[in-house]
């Protein structure tokens, strides 16, 4: 559990600075500050996967609560507006907040009046529940609550003119069309009255859209009240859904949703293992194909990203292995074999279409050490026989050259990859026609990850019993090759070679995967330089950064507008995923479990900041690393919850 008091909760900064995050595994989520101001286009309550997991659209954004009790008005919420002001401050009267089994709860105090305030969502549908309950009082109280809805993609933004939403009334609630063609959605309640309105409310300021250079400004449309009295120990029970709401009792939803989290956790588990769990299965999610409509994906991160096929074969191991979801990882990985083409995988699939986009090297590659994971937990050997095919296809498709010029050259059997105006890598950053890291050339992770597939190739054709003389001449042609990424006089590897710069000599932290990875390509005294040397220069509390301080092009914070942001995204930026690759690559040369699992230790108090219970995508490279981009990142989490669990046990 994570919980805050006043020091937190009644401090505004402090409070903006921490936001939850509910789902409901098909893509839709809610999200928020503990405070309870709007920071970001992507906070509401109710944002649907009207297209799982994708098409997603914010419909409800927030509740206004105010306790009438004895003659006194209680606004228990906070907005902040264009002119910077804070009106009103209902973050004053939050006595506690607590992140409970992933569920957010408040509890506010107004004289002796003690309520408390719940957010879930139900799984697999679009329907966002609000729960109050009234603990603790001497006398009746009124709760008026104003619903403020929208209707827009979540990427986007909202300036009301003359727009007119139709509200229309029924026995438990009101249905809200926004526009011809636009989705219904209901609002409803267990008790008291919903009156319609349609007032909008205009320039909430958006603080996180400031600082990342965009639209700052947003309007409301406040759609409808709630008038419902309560005595001690009632509760009220408000739902937001796409779909209307035939019976409803808030504790039966409450219970069916600890149900649900109970299945993800063990007891046996400490607090810090349980709470990766949760948040690991926060990136799980459906994706419907023709072939099965019961078919799994990852989202990459909350709150702006899809399912992207890098991130997901990233992750993986850690989402689904690690906490012993076999189904999941074998529908995964069903899927996006589903959608292999010329021998790659996907890099993501676009919010607003349905044809997937293929400028990724190493998702594909990345895809042979999941398959290979998956296979050492399971013995699933159905599974591999029927993508063993597959993965030949594969090989030859790199090795007679496919997208984007990535082909392997017939001199040293090494990879390569890029051609102008492509972002292949994990480092793909890319503002109009700037390529920020092109990485053109032989990449150091890519062909890591290439004698790593060549390996577990072997190991597959040694299993089925199939001839695997050419796997083992290939590998061993990579291996000898590899040796040209080493500079010794440097103690550390080329980041590229063979670009049309020549080598990139940047220290960058690409080089620890050949340390890292299930077959490693460095022997085992370059493997410790190339680890002290990440050490010494690229490691913080949060993860590594991208590039060395000590590099012409560092750029030490991550802010600003777009090009300012993604100009800094990848030259010194901290990524919290590649925490996990650096663990397992220092214990593998020093064979030191304690002092490994050291390094993971400041991600335990990360769990309090930013996304509450779950582990951010960036950090400022500079100290004191304040955390940045998504505030839940999916590898991020999986590649700590993956070591920790492999390292602990």
């Amino acid at each position: 559990m994570i919980e805050f008091g006043r020091e937190i909760c009644g401090n505004l900064s402090a409070s903006l600075e921490r936001e939850w995050l509910i789902t409901n595994g098909i893509g839709g989520y809610g999200s928020g500050t503990i405070g309870g101001c709007l920071t970001r286009r992507y906070q509401g309550l109710l944002i649907s996967a009207l297209k799982p997991p994708l098409g997603r659209v914010l419909m409800f954004t927030k509740l206004e609560e105010t306790v009438k009790y004895l003659e006194q008005d209680f606004h228990l919420f906070a907005n902040q507006w264009l002119d910077r002001s804070i009106s009103p401050h209902g973050f004053h009267y939050i006595e506690k907040f607590k992140l409970d089994r992933g569920i957010p709860s408040w509890i506010f105090a107004c004289a002796d009046v003690r309520l408390q305030k719940q957010i879930w969502m139900e799984q697999g549908k679009n329907t966002t529940f609000v729960r109050y309950v009234y603990l603790s009082g001497k006398e009746t109280i009124e709760l008026e609550i104003k619903a403020l809805v929208n209707y827009r993609d979540h990427h986007g933004d909202s300036h009301a003119k003359d727009w007119q939403m139709k509200i229309t009334p029924f026995d438990t609630g009101v249905e809200i069309n926004a526009f011809l063609g636009a989705s219904s959605f209901y609002l409803q309640s267990d008790r008291g009255s919903i009156i319609p309105c349609h007032t909008w409310l205009y320039n909430f300021y958006l603080s996180q859209e400031n600082y990342r250079g965009l639209t700052d400004r947003e309007d409301h449309l406040h759609g409808a009240t709630i008038r419902v009295k309560l005595e001690p120990g009632q509760d009220l029970t408000i739902i937001a859904s796409t779909e209307k709401q035939q019976f409803i009792n808030g504790l039966t939803a409450y219970n069916r949703k600890m149900n649900y989290i109970n299945t993800l956790i063990n007891p046996n588990d400490n607090e810090w293992i349980t709470q990766l769990k949760l948040a690991a299965d926060q990136f799980i999610v459906k994706r419907p194909t023709k072939e099965n409509p019961n078919s799994y994906s990852v989202i990459a991160g909350y709150p702006w990203f899809g399912d992207w096929g890098r991130d997901t074969m990233i992750s993986l191991t850690g989402l689904t292995i690690s906490t012993k979801r076999y189904d999941i990882a074998r529908s995964v990985l069903k899927t996006f074999a589903q959608y292999v083409d010329r021998g790659m995988l996907p890099n993501r699939f676009p919010d607003e279409g349905e044809t997937p986009e293929y400028n990724t090297v190493d998702a594909t590659l990345w895809f042979f050490e999941a398959i290979y994971q998956y296979f050492l937990a399971t013995k699933d050997d159905e599974l591999l026989k029927e993508l063993y095919p597959l993965l030949k296809d594969i090989i030859q498709h790199h090795e007679e050259g496919t997208r984007y010029g990535i082909k392997v050259d017939p001199e040293d059997y090494l990879l390569f990859s890029g051609e102008p105006g492509v972002q292949l890598t994990w480092m793909d950053a890319k503002v109009g026609d700037w390529v920020v890291t092109p990485r053109t050339g032989k990449a150091i992770e890519i062909n890591a990850l290439w004698y790593n597939a060549l390996k577990i190739m072997l190991f597959f054709a040694d299993f089925f019993h199939y001839s695997s003389y050419e796997w083992q001449e290939k590998s061993v042609r990579v291996f000898n090759s590899f040796q040209k990424f080493w500079i010794e006089e440097e103690g550390y590897c080329y980041d590229v070679i063979d670009s049309p710069q020549g080598n990139d000599h940047s220290l960058r932290p690409n080089q620890i995967f050949a340390v890292s990875l299930s077959f490693p390509c460095l022997s085992l005294e370059q493997s410790r330089s190339v680890v002290d040397t990440c050490a010494k220069n690229l490691l913080t509390s949060f993860g590594l950064r991208s590039l060395s301080p000590k590099h012409k092009e560092y750029k030490s914070k991550y802010g600003g507008n777009v090009w300012e942001r993604d100009g800094a995204y990848h030259q010194g930026t901290v990524w919290g995923w590649l925490l996990g690759p650096f663990v397992l690559a220092h214990y593998s040369v020093y064979q030191n479990k304690e002092l490994a699992l050291s390094f993971l230790q400041p991600m335990k108090h990360h769990l309090t900041i930013h996304g509450l219970g779950t582990m951010s995508e960036i950090f400022d490279g500079d100290p004191p690393h304040q955390p940045r981009g998504c505030y839940a990142q999916a590898w991020t989490v999986a590649e700590v919850l993956r070591v920790w669990q492999m390292l602990s046990e």
